[in-house]
């Protein structure tokens, strides 16, 4: 959300939306405001993601109540159904990150502390 926060402000309708999205989107979301946000990237021309958001919010679940054969808490009866789709986002998660690397700033030393 931060790398797009421009394009976003710029498709705000309101000023209370583009400060909305200045004070509590783009630092942190609760969760009951994660799905309504959950289309703002590909509005911002990142298309593709509503769909893998909705896997990504199943997994927030799945952090907080582990595998459930039952479905009550969580939509992930086995451990291995979560692993899949982490994995899964995980690499859509590469994908996009790689073209938007030269537009992160990074910290003085970043580069070669975590470099092998």
């Amino acid at each position: 959300m931060r790398l797009e926060l421009d394009r976003l402000k710029a498709l705000a309708k309101t000023q209370e939306e583009m400060r909305w999205l200045e004070s509590a989107a783009a630092p942190g979301v609760p969760t009951a405001k994660m799905k309504p946000l959950a289309g703002l990237p590909e509005v911002a021309g990142h298309g593709g993601l509503a769909l893998r958001t909705g896997n990504v919010l199943l997994l927030h679940g799945y952090q907080y109540h582990g595998p459930n054969p039952g479905d009550e808490l969580s939509k992930y009866a086995a451990r291995e159904d979560a692993a899949a789709d982490i994995a899964a986002a995980a690499q859509e998660v590469a994908r996009r990150v790689e073209p938007l690397r030269r537009r992160i700033k990074r910290a003085e030393g970043l580069n070669t502390r975590w470099r092998r």
